[in-house]
């Protein structure tokens, strides 16, 4: 049976949330206190250690199967002139991605990480969603489902990551219109628009605003609408993951903006998950701190792919690996108050 069968359970699953092991959290923070270094002195090392141990349970997190998933879309908006590149560009990544040439390949490869593709019928793009909700509900819920499915218990990391020629535009509506604000505070270059393109994008995003604009706010309602299928899956995959107490990282805009309807009306979705970074898109850094999330990482990067969440899993690694491997005082002879 599919994860989410109806709307309905798809509602239910955000409303009723696990939490973390209190236990196992106590657990990891009475280890921190033991071991040999001053209270404190790793910084965010401790609480990434802390935040692992609660997720899976565990006073010794690991870090032993970590996934990224690039879920790949195409989107009717491009028809609008809202990207520097055609739809045909996420065919071709994808091969990329298939190929091992891409710059996720590389970068799981150096964070221990395994990767997987899933292309989401990339040769039936979504609807413009200036006149038309981007996707039937059938077609919401199976993008759903399919991000879903790619998720697992026993997974120890969640890294979603998307390619989509024209998603930012679907990012920065769902923004708009999950969390307010104008449509050029959530609106960047994505892959490189000049001013004029900026502002082309500016003006169909407002568009598609109006023409949604009396739609039910509710989460599957503004995913079905302003969304795509791409990021319908990487939502339906962090659900699931949350389901699963699989803690995730997240990566650039596009990945955040897919659960910013989610967040609009269950903040706590984003109670197991870790920024990876801050992009250079602009919305990012607004939507992150309506998260209350503080990136790991800000080099500048806005590629997408889950590239920053794969370089910010090292650090990751880093905090569990003081955590696990540092002696206790008792262990080592020292004088416990260093």
């Amino acid at each position: 049976m599919s994860t989410f069968s109806s709307v309905d359970a798809f509602d239910a699953a955000i409303a009723d949330m696990p939490a973390p092991d209190e236990t196992a959290m106590a657990s990891a923070r009475n280890r921190q206190s033991q071991l040999t270094k001053p209270p404190g002195s790793l910084g965010r090392l401790e609480e990434i250690a802390i935040f692992m141990a609660g997720w899976q349970g565990r006073e010794r997190p690991r870090l032993e199967r970590g996934r990224t998933v690039v879920f790949a879309g195409n989107h009717g908006v491009t028809a609008r002139g809202v990207s520097a590149f055609p739809p045909e560009v996420t065919h071709q990544m994808v091969a990329n991605f298939e190929a091992g040439g891409a710059a996720i390949n590389a970068l799981c490869a150096a964070a221990g990480l395994d990767l997987q593709v899933l292309a989401l019928e990339l040769d039936r793009p979504t609807a413009d969603f200036t006149s038309a909700p981007s996707m039937t509900e059938s077609e919401c819920l199976a993008a759903l489902c399919s991000g879903a499915a790619m998720v697992e218990a026993g997974l120890d990391l969640l890294v979603p990551g998307e390619m989509g020629i024209g998603n930012t535009t679907a990012a920065a509506a769902l923004c708009a219109k999950a969390l307010g604000g104008r449509a050029g505070e959530w609106v960047g270059p994505g892959t490189g628009l000049d001013p004029a393109g900026v502002a082309r994008k500016i003006g169909v995003i407002e568009a598609a605003l109006a023409f949604h604009q009396i739609a039910p706010a509710t989460p599957f309602e503004t995913l079905r609408r302003l969304g795509g299928r791409e990021i319908a899956a990487m939502a339906g995959a962090i659900v699931r993951a949350r389901q699963l107490r699989v803690p995730v990282l997240l990566d650039g805009f596009i990945c955040c903006a897919a659960i910013a309807p989610i967040f609009a009306a269950e903040p706590a979705i984003v109670d197991h998950c870790l920024a990876g970074h801050c992009s250079a898109e602009p919305g990012h850094k607004w939507l992150l701190e309506r998260f209350g999330l503080a990136p790991l990482l800000t080099l500048g990067m806005r590629l997408g792919e889950g590239s920053g969440a794969a370089v910010a899993a090292q650090i990751v690694r880093s905090a569990l690996a003081a955590h696990n491997q540092m002696a206790t005082f008792a262990e080592a002879g020292v004088a416990a108050g260093v």
